[in-house]
């Protein structure tokens, strides 16, 4: 695995201002919504909703919120959302994968590809750029849960791939099927995680130059502010100078 910053890095997310605090609160309790409706409305009996459920936790979405968003999947008036995944190509030849539920795939998919062509980039068909990637457990703990040594020798012994630990934190990382588990043996010793997914790891990454890491990172942002995009994940790393440049700004 990759270091800290770079992996946070590729899984590059914009910062969450009170001025997109509600929209991100409604695309958490929609993933909370859909993960209920497609299990049991039980975070400890439903792995996908226990993950919604962290997701939501990590941004401060209140209790209430989430306990409505649970509740309304079992509504008769539930909206029923497609998962919908899109694959494309950033400046640079970025591969870029894009994680959307809509109920309307033809306004998301629509949108999506109009992003893509307005950045100088190109939509793709699914499956273009995906075997670039693999899909992994993350599971993600905060710096003082634990000690750097504490964490590699509990994650190893629960059955994880990989740890890597900075300032930041501690960054689990799990077999497609073994997430679940990890997950809730780890937070057995260490309290609750932040953050534990399924997420697209690359297998490698694209050097470009600062130019086009920023081109490419106003496409994720645009990709971000749509409502029905949940992630989006691209294979490449900033620079130290731009990731400065960013820090100062």
């Amino acid at each position: 695995m990759a270091g800290h910053s770079q992996f946070k890095n590729i899984m590059h997310k914009k910062g969450k201002q009170d001025a997109i605090r509600s929209k991100l609160f409604s695309k958490l309790a929609r993933e909370i919504t859909v993960a209920a409706k497609m299990g049991l409305p039980d975070p400890a009996m439903n792995a996908r909703l226990r993950a919604a459920v962290l997701a939501a936790r990590a941004e401060n979405m209140p209790k209430d919120n989430i306990e409505r968003a649970i509740k309304k999947a079992s509504g008769a008036d539930a909206e029923t959302y497609d998962e919908v995944r899109y694959e494309g190509y950033a400046p640079g030849g970025v591969a870029v994968i894009v994680e959307a539920l809509t109920d309307n795939r033809n306004r998301t998919a629509g949108e999506v590809r109009s992003y893509f062509t307005k950045a100088g980039g190109a939509l793709a068909e699914t499956g273009a750029v995906s075997f670039m990637f693999d899909r992994v457990g993350l599971i993600e703990f905060e710096p003082k849960a634990a000690s750097e040594d504490q964490m590699m020798e509990a994650a190893i012994d629960a059955g994880a791939a990989d740890v890597a630990s900075g300032e930041e934190g501690h960054e689990v990382v799990t077999g497609l099927t073994d997430l679940r588990d990890v997950a809730q043996t780890l937070e057995a010793r260490f309290g609750e995680p932040r953050r534990a997914a399924l997420v697209w790891k690359p297998q490698n990454t694209v050097p470009v130059e600062d130019e086009v890491a920023e081109k490419i990172l106003k496409l994720i942002d645009v990709l971000e502010d749509n409502d029905d995009v949940q992630t989006v994940t691209a294979n490449f790393a900033l620079s130290d100078a731009l990731l400065a440049k960013m820090s100062a700004q």
